[in-house]
């Protein structure tokens, strides 16, 4: 099933104008261009968003390397250290 050929596209057309109205259909048309805008800026940024997470995913993967004169990560309190802490603070 191809697409519709030139006398099924003026009877398409007529059914549409009897349906709707003349009035009516070129506000539709707008409205359909309208929606179709926005998906298509909506999968866009869906696109992005996926693309942003994967280069995000990489990066936070690979293991970070020091130079030289770069101080290192700070060191966090182990779990032993923090009853003596909670200790100190009553």
């Amino acid at each position: 099933m191809g697409l519709p050929g030139g006398w099924e596209l003026v009877l398409i057309v007529a059914v549409l104008v009897l349906l709707f109205g003349a009035t009516k259909l070129p506000q539709m048309a707008r409205s359909l261009g309208q929606s179709a805008r926005v998906f298509k800026a909506e999968a866009r940024g869906m696109k992005e968003d996926e693309a942003a997470a994967k280069r995000e995913k990489e990066t936070a993967s690979e293991p970070q390397q020091l130079t030289a004169g770069e101080p290192s990560a700070p060191v966090t309190a182990t779990n032993a250290e923090e009853p003596q802490r909670n200790q100190n603070k009553n």
